[in-house]
């Protein structure tokens, strides 16, 4: 392989975010080594789909690494809480149950793991601050400080290596993402998103749900995904 290659590390859960981020990624030239987890959600349906996506996208490796987050717990998508459904935010503040305690933060130090194995300098994910459900984890502040930490706790920060995160849907709205992914070839019947599905079926009323088909209306589009009812 020609040393000149641009290698990139992308998180991918199988969802519309993620799924749009990667075809991004390969847009922009970079061969991408695509990045997902079984970290004990209760369900396996967005792992199935993140295995489909990186073929689709001709990754160069799909890596799934198991992080036990479920014995951990605390959230309704590792634990036995019920997912919210039909409940808008209350407030910028409002954190919802469906949020997994520090896994962005989780995610992303593997993510930098192999990227510093593969000699890779930058990491794509799908986090995004404007149509989303309220983690904190997905803040820009959040992840400015987080390459921070990288650039000090890193050989390849020790050596000089400039360590680059790219976070393209940060501050685009779900239409926007969709319109993007579109105009990108994204099929997005490939993807998952719901929190609480029945089999491969989405339930329509989760925060992921309905964010999606929010994003798809706006966008004066049908959403290909499969809905119950």
């Amino acid at each position: 392989m020609k040393s000149n290659v641009k290698k990139a590390v992308v998180l991918l859960s199988g969802g519309l975010d993620s799924t749009t981020v990667l075809a991004m990624a390969g847009a922009e030239g970079f061969l991408c080594y695509c990045l997902s987890f079984r970290y004990g959600q209760r369900q396996e349906v967005e792992l199935a789909r993140a295995q489909r996506i990186a073929r689709h996208f001709e990754a160069k490796q799909h890596l799934v690494l198991r992080v036990d987050l479920d014995a951990i717990g605390g959230s309704a998508l590792t634990s036995d809480i019920a997912v919210p459904k039909d409940q808008p935010r209350q407030s910028e503040d409002d954190i919802p149950s469906t949020y997994v305690p520090a896994r962005n933060i989780i995610f992303l130090a593997h993510a930098l793991s192999w990227a510093e194995v593969l000699g890779a300098t930058d990491i794509f994910l799908g986090i995004n601050a404007i149509d989303y459900s309220g983690y904190p984890d997905c803040r820009p502040e959040f992840l400015e400080a987080f390459a921070h930490m990288a650039k000090l706790g890193t050989k390849a920060g020790a050596l000089g290596k400039e360590l680059r995160f790219h976070a393209p849907l940060q501050h685009l709205s779900k239409r926007e993402i969709i319109l993007r992914g579109m105009e990108l070839g994204v099929d997005y019947s490939m993807t998952h998103s719901c929190y609480d599905p029945v089999g491969e079926l989405a339930c329509g009323h989760c925060d992921a749900c309905l964010l999606r088909l929010q994003g798809f209306r706006e966008a004066g589009l049908e959403d290909p995904a499969g809905y119950v009812g």
